[in-house]
């Protein structure tokens, strides 16, 4: 699963809308659109506010690992 699909699960599990998560993370609704549509992706920082607010590793949202606890 890629980074695009993982934060749309996400996003999803938590019964959220694209727009509370963009308000949430701080960033332009767009913005975050794009990262769910695959037409951008975040940059470091980026990636690291959005693994906290879903709280699972950075591996895990980027596709390198399954297991989305945090070590």
């Amino acid at each position: 699963m890629e980074f695009f699909e993982r934060i749309r699960l996400l996003r999803k599990e938590k019964k959220m809308t694209q727009k509370e998560v963009a308000a949430a993370l701080h960033i332009g609704y767009r913005a975050y659109q794009c990262y769910e549509l695959n037409q951008r992706f975040p940059d470091f920082h980026g990636l690291i506010a959005i693994a906290d607010f879903f709280d699972v590793s950075l591996d895990y949202l980027v596709g390198r690992s399954d297991v989305r606890e945090r070590r």
